[in-house]
């Protein structure tokens, strides 16, 4: 799901994705929508979005059913990630002209989820021997 911008047409079909409480088919998209759009057109948007990785198409009979393959949250996670990933050595900087610009309660938001949030395990780096020998593979 990197790399993943979405049209204004894209965000309101997976709006409707996200609201919906089970996978849904092209024909519920399309009724769902507040807005006169040819079938094919909603048809073409979920197959760029599967392409995409945003929607999982299953078989139902003939039709397909589409569901979100993340949540809202976790797609606002990935791209905030990607767009942190090209700012390339200044991310500090970046991080922080974002605080500036969420607002107090957006940064109160951030501070608890900090807090909440279990620091990462970090895998355990092999020590240097002090006896003078050579660590081998199986050390």
């Amino acid at each position: 799901m990197s790399d993943v911008a979405l049209g204004e047409l894209e965000r309101a079909v997976m709006a409707q994705l996200w609201a919906a409480p089970a996978p849904l088919t092209v024909r519920e998209v399309h009724d769902r929508l507040d807005r006169e759009l040819a079938y094919t057109t909603v048809m073409t948007v979920l197959g760029r979005l599967a392409k995409k990785g945003m929607v999982r198409q299953e078989r139902d009979g003939k039709a397909y059913r589409y569901t979100a393959a993340a949540t809202r949250e976790q797609l606002a996670a990935s791209l905030m990630l990607d767009a942190l990933g090209d700012v390339g050595e200044d991310r500090t900087a970046a991080l922080v002209a974002f605080v500036d610009r969420v607002g107090p309660e957006g940064a109160a938001a951030l501070r608890a989820a900090l807090q909440t949030t279990p620091a990462p395990v970090l895998p355990e780096v092999p020590q240097p021997r002090t006896d003078g020998e050579e660590r081998g593979p199986d050390s």
